[in-house]
């Protein structure tokens, strides 16, 4: 496990700290231009649309493909992106849609890789391995998350856009490099290629098969759009009770070193608990931190229950990412993971809308206990769901 495992976590810490800084410094350096609000929040919204469209065609590529060589044309394709802008920098011609660009390639190959790697993991490890390799890339994710906004703050104070995307182009390569010689076995079976097209159409027959089994799976994810509808909604309530900025970095600390605690702590976890009963604590866990949350009328209270929540969002998604490497087939797990991206940015759009309703109507605070009385549906579901699903999840492991 070691001679795999150390080339491919470090491809995976240099393709964070590139994309995590790079995503943070474009939206910055269009805001440095005046009245460029809108036009970033447009951005955002068209790179969502665009990664919710190619997100079936990207998961079927991901069963039809090596998984490696996705890693690593993914990384030369941010790499040669994110050179393109340096030398546009470099010669005086960068603009603001040349960035808006470059956002949109980052935020849709990140998206894909994401996917990737979910299914690598799957295919490239033992079932024994799983929950160590999920822990080990826990603490890589958060340590460059936590890393690239520790720099962000020394960095977007000192560099431009230069500087940025010649660090991001050099990261990436590197990242491809170190995929490039992590040992791979393709463990999927060779049969024949269907068309294309005709296994795109077989992704919603995968979801048919085992249908409450996958209904368990996408009301886990919705710990997912409630991330990142916590991170619009917290900075809106800070400004509106005159919270201090630097609240803010300590809210996005909180949450980061919470899941970082668990990624040092899921194989115990996953020992003492299944899978599920892991995922079904978890959501109403969120629930308890979400109401929380909504109660707290200090920054600090607030950070407290933050820190609770980033703890058991990760045991959730950890959770779940190992349920599916037991039971969902190699040859399915991009397609599967496809449909469940699909889910996650529909009701993340569905959340941007919601916020941006609370906060005309001077009711923000509500959003918190809107997202706990959610998170309670939705774990009350999968309650309902969970003892009469065994069935379909043990024939899921038969055929696997």
């Amino acid at each position: 496990m070691k001679n795999k495992t150390a080339p491919y976590l470090t491809g995976r810490f240099f393709d964070g700290i590139s994309s995590g800084l790079f995503m943070m410094a474009l939206p910055w350096v269009i805001l440095q231009t005046p009245n460029m609000g809108t036009f970033v929040a447009l951005v955002a919204l068209a790179c969502t649309v665009t990664s919710f469209i190619l997100t079936p065609f990207f998961s079927t590529s991901i069963d039809r493909n090596s998984r490696k060589s996705l890693l690593i044309l993914n990384q030369w394709i941010q790499s040669l992106t994110a050179a393109g802008v340096a030398i546009a920098y470099w010669l005086d011609i960068g603009n603001h849609w040349l960035l808006a660009a470059s956002q949109l390639i980052f935020w849709v190959s990140s998206n894909f890789a994401w996917a990737t790697n979910s299914a690598f993991t799957q295919e490239n490890y033992s079932k024994n391995e799983y929950t160590s390799i999920s822990g080990l890339q826990e603490v890589v994710l958060q340590t460059t998350t936590l890393g690239a906004g520790a720099l962000g703050i020394v960095l977007l104070q000192t560099w431009g856009m230069l500087e940025f995307a010649l660090f991001a182009s050099i990261a990436s390569a590197i990242a491809a490099v170190c995929y490039l010689f992590t040992p791979y076995q393709r463990n999927r079976l060779q049969q024949p290629k269907s068309p294309f097209a005709k296994q795109l159409i077989e992704s919603i027959g995968i979801y048919r098969l085992a249908p409450r089994f996958y209904l368990f799976l996408l009301l886990s994810t919705l710990s997912y759009p409630i991330v990142t509808f916590l991170g619009k909604l917290v900075p809106i309530w800070f400004a509106e009770n005159g919270v201090a900025g630097n609240w803010l970095a300590a809210y996005n600390v909180s949450f980061g070193a919470g899941a970082l605690l668990t990624g040092f702590l899921i194989s115990r976890i996953l020992d003492t608990f299944t899978h599920r009963t892991a995922m079904q604590f978890s959501m109403l866990g969120l629930v308890v931190m979400l109401f929380g949350m909504g109660m707290s009328l200090e920054p600090i209270y607030l950070l407290v229950f933050t820190f609770g929540f980033g703890f058991i969002n990760a045991t959730n998604r950890i959770a779940r990412t190992n349920l599916m490497h037991l039971t969902v087939q190699i040859n399915q797990r991009g397609r599967v993971d496809g449909g469940m991206a699909m889910f996650a940015t529909m009701m993340q759009s569905l959340s941007y809308v919601l916020i941006a309703l609370l906060s005309h109507f001077q009711l923000t605070e509500l959003g918190f206990l809107i997202a706990a009385l959610v998170v309670l549906i939705a774990s009350v579901i999968m309650l309902t769901i969970s003892t009469s699903d065994l069935k379909s999840e043990n024939d899921l492991v038969a055929t696997n």
